[in-house]
């Protein structure tokens, strides 16, 4: 007999492991079952798993469960990422600990120890998988460092390279003066600043008594302006196009030009321009042809010498400029207080407001990011995007849901050279080297170089290899195909490339996905997978974004030690709506924890009256109107929740699933059962048993890719060892169940009369022991014909004393409500206080009508619709729906009384 409660920890571990041991996981590369192939987005080494996660992990599960036992050869390729400036961080800071700094071990060591590190503490997550229940096959498992996705990358740089697709360049990147590297926009968090905006004045050349005033947030960045722009069609400044102005403090003349950049209607309309240190400057600098001066050294210091001065990336030397003494060297902020106390002494600052505006700031380092000019690596990453573009636009991917593509095509259709190079020490460093004379030599091995050098010089000679290491994103992008063994040629690349879905979050469709293909279609020739499922964000139960800040957080690991991995994972799958953010709560998950509670019971029920398993049973042999309905059930059931997984409309599955389970089995049809199963009609009853732990079952059959725990352990539980793993089972076919019509429109009008008459109970306070009278009138015959062969049954769960057939009017005090042709007629003027109730009612109405008018007030507001984020305006949206539902509700229920 099972134990009275279901303890998910007891249970969990153990069967996960009975699956790993029986390689329930395993994909064969040899088998003869078309392939299913999912990529797992690999999570950093560095990381713990958090809500975003879980709902990935469960989503790309559920689809890995679903197939497999469809009877596909299904790989879900697990694996993790080497996350380059995150691991290098960590390891950092443990050094740190020591006393010590990277300097302090050489890049060598440094790097043996970050290996170290990865060995002792790198798997976290992959355990944290595990116990949410992932089934991915983890002898295959990955890591970007590995040698061979390693080899993988050389191969893919190289080529890029030698068909001038990468090259070095000087442009503006997000750089982190604390970690001293480039990073990616990922990397920078924008943290909403209270500053200033200081309002400048620049003197004309030609005419200092005339000046024109800039705006800018950073006036210590003015040391390096080159140019101030205005709108082509700004009359106010027509006259100046073409002029220069002297800049202060330095004296450097600069033009004004016309650029569309310039906006009329912010400021004054003139813009400082500083290609250096801005990245839309940079780009002015670069319609205009405009010189750039970089003024800050690496740790964002005023340059100790002198200002840098590039055209068209080349340094000009003639035209290197001293720096003023007063600011050389200075901290930026120390040196921002020094420029505008010597515009001050000026008098060239016009004004300063206060002003609030977002400030980036590394999310490793935590400090202010600097565009700064700077030596790179880059990838050619339009030629790239073209064919990427096409693919989705002749739908060989697509994109679920599909308004996804939009921001993918939007992306793609503006996007600018990759910067694929980081100045850290862990991740896979450039295979490049450098000869005496800086000719660089790209090949995939050190004597590879050597032996190009050699052809070059014509002898020998000494190669310094590049210092940087490759953005991450470049090894996640060849993720697809260097996972299966390309280079190589292996069979693992012709059966799983392309992949059937990728499962990923809408912020990495550009850092990733449009990454792999870009990659995949050059190098493969084809894409990396034929759909992308884009799932919403998991927010706090508000609606808001979760942050370590806001003290929000929800760790999912707490909620799998609290409720269980089940309950957890099909709390998201309930709510992962295409295109509709998550609001988790503890309480929701509380929630669906009760729905395996139920499940439980279910089960002990069925062991309690002794319905067991029979592999010989045939439904087609019922002959018992409840159970040929039931049977019908469970098949229109199994092909929605097919249909829903299919469609990744996962919500769907797990709504369909949770109806079928919670109410149609367990509080209809046991409950219809009970009399059958008391009687003294043997062969009703046995059939009845059969029937039962067939439903039961199914019901753990298609909840298992959704509830993997609880319904292996009732599938052991219920049939014994003899049954086989569950998670082995293939998935169910319903083609031959049984269809009675009449059986199911017989037991649906049961069912809705019944609700019927519960709902209307409800609606006016009837106590719960109460019998009641009950009259029909206007039945058909097939209402007629169920109130004779289950009256018993209907007076018993609708707590009626009586149920009469009727063609007379309702008696005064009357409750009534449409079922059909007929009408449904409660008299409770003998049981409740009628007008009491029509007040409490009248009441309910106006507060719930209130409670509509006044969101209906704000969601008209145009002004908050313009300020407010989607996800509160959609949550109000959400609340009036809700209470305008209540009016509906509550103003059927007062129209339903009689006078």
């Amino acid at each position: 007999m099972l134990e009275k409660t279901y303890r998910p920890s007891d249970v969990e571990a153990r069967h996960y492991q009975r699956w790993e041991e029986a390689g329930a996981f395993a994909s064969s590369v040899s088998s003869p079952a078309t392939p299913f192939t999912v990529m797992m987005p690999p999570p950093n080494v560095t990381g713990s798993l958090h809500m975003g996660h879980a709902l990935n992990m469960t989503l790309q599960d559920v689809l890995t469960r679903y197939f497999r036992r469809t009877g596909r050869d299904a790989l879900w390729q697990p694996g993790t990422d080497h996350a380059g400036i995150a691991t290098q961080s960590v390891v950092e800071r443990q050094l740190a600990g020591e006393g010590k700094t990277r300097h302090d071990l050489g890049r060598d060591g440094f790097v043996d120890r970050v290996w170290q590190w990865r060995a002792q503490s790198g798997g976290q997550i992959i355990g944290q998988l595990r116990r949410l229940g992932a089934s991915p096959d983890w002898p295959r498992e990955r890591f970007t460092m590995d040698d061979g996705l390693s080899r993988a990358v050389r191969r893919v740089f190289v080529q890029l390279y030698k068909q001038r697709l990468i090259y070095r360049d000087k442009r503006l990147v997000n750089w982190d003066p604390k970690l001293h590297t480039a990073i990616s926009d990922l990397e920078v968090e924008q943290h909403p600043t209270k500053g200033h905006l200081w309002h400048l004045r620049y003197p004309l050349a030609d005419d200092p008594g005339r000046h024109i005033i800039v705006a800018t947030t950073r006036p210590e960045t003015m040391l390096g302006d080159t140019a101030v722009a205005v709108h082509p069609e700004d009359e106010r400044y027509r006259d100046l196009i073409g002029k220069h102005v002297v800049l202060p403090l330095v004296g450097r003349r600069i033009p004004i030009v016309a650029d569309d950049y310039a906006d009329p209607e912010q400021g004054s309309g003139a813009v400082k321009i500083t290609p250096a240190h801005d990245f839309n400057d940079f780009e002015v600098g670069r319609r205009h042809n405009l010189p750039m001066v970089n003024i800050f050294d690496q740790n964002a210091r005023i340059n100790a010498a002198s200002f840098e001065v590039y055209h068209l990336g080349r340094m000009v030397d003639a035209e290197a400029e001293e720096i003023p003494a007063t600011f050389r060297g200075l901290d930026r902020y120390v040196a921002r207080e020094k420029v505008l106390e010597a515009l001050a002494a000026e008098d060239l600052i016009e004004r300063i407001d206060d002003h609030e505006h977002s400030v980036p700031h590394g999310d490793r380092s935590g400090v202010v990011i600097e565009p700064w000019l700077t030596d790179q690596w880059y990838c050619d990453a339009k030629v790239l995007a073209e064919p990427a573009i096409r693919a989705v636009e002749e739908g060989r991917t697509a994109f679920v849901p599909k308004a996804w593509e939009n921001t993918y095509f939007d992306w793609m259709r503006n996007i600018q050279p990759w910067c694929i190079s980081r100045q850290l020490w862990w991740g896979h460093q450039i295979p490049a080297w450098y000869g005496p004379d800086d000719t660089i030599f790209v090949e995939e091995t050190e004597e590879e170089a050597r032996i190009a050098a050699r052809q070059h010089f014509g002898h020998d000679v000494a190669l310094v290899r590049d210092g940087d290491v490759l953005d991450t994103w470049f090894s996640s992008a060849l993720w697809p195909f260097s996972t299966l063994g390309w280079p190589d040629e292996v069979p693992e690349v012709g059966r799983y490339y392309p992949g059937d879905v990728l499962v990923t979050g809408f912020d990495i469709i550009f850092f990733w996905v449009a990454r792999m293909m870009m990659m995949g279609l050059h190098f493969m020739d084809d894409v990396p997978f034929r759909t992308v499922y884009i799932h919403a964000l998991v927010r706090d139960e508000r609606g808001q974004k979760m942050s370590k800040s806001k003290g929000n957080v929800i760790d999912p690991l707490e909620l799998i030690d609290a409720y269980g991995a089940d309950a957890l994972r099909f709390t998201l799958l309930s709510m992962a709506a295409q295109g509709r953010d998550i609001k988790m709560s503890a309480q929701r998950v509380e929630g669906y924890r009760n729905f395996a509670t139920k499940l439980w019971n279910a089960a002990r029920y069925c062991q309690m009256n002794d319905c067991k398993p029979d592999e010989d049973f045939d439904p087609a042999t019922c002959r018992l109107t409840a159970n040929r309905w039931i049977m019908g059930e469970v098949a229109e059931t199994g092909r929605r929740v097919a249909e829903a997984i299919e469609a990744y409309r996962f919500n769907e599955a797990a709504g369909a699933l949770y109806q079928f389970t919670w109410a149609t089995f367990c509080d209809w049809y046991l409950e219809f059962t009970k009399p059958i199963l008391a009687g003294d009609d043997a062969a009703a009853a046995a059939e009845t048993r059969a029937a039962t732990a067939w439903v039961l079952d199914q019901i753990l059959n298609l909840l298992n890719p959704l509830m993997p725990f609880v319904t292996e352990e009732l599938w052991e539980a219920l049939g014994g060892h003899n049954r086989g793993l569950l998670i082995n089972r293939s998935w169910p076919d319903y083609a031959d169940a049984p269809d009675d019509a009449d059986a199911a429109a017989e037991m649906d009008w049961v069912v809705r009369l019944i609700s019927t008459v519960r709902t209307v109970r409800s609606e006016m306070n009837v106590p719960p022991a109460a019998q009641v009278p009950l009259l029909l009138k206007d039945a058909d015959a097939v209402g007629t014909a169920c109130l004779e062969r289950h009256g018993d049954l209907i007076r018993r769960l609708a707590r009626l004393s009586s149920l009469t057939v009727t063609e007379d009017a309702a008696p005064p005090g009357s409750a009534q409500a449409v079922l059909g042709s007929a009408t449904v007629i409660l008299p409770l003027a003998d049981v409740i206080d009628l007008g009491q109730e029509r007040a409490r009612l009248g009441r309910e109405i106006a507060k719930a009508q209130a409670e509509v008018d006044k969101l209906d007030k704000k969601l008209s507001n145009q002004q908050f619709l313009a300020k407010a984020p989607e996800e509160v305006v959609a949550e109000q949206r959400e609340r009036r729906d809700d209470h305008a539902a209540t009016v509906e509700r509550l103003q059927a229920a007062l129209a339903s009384v009689a006078e």
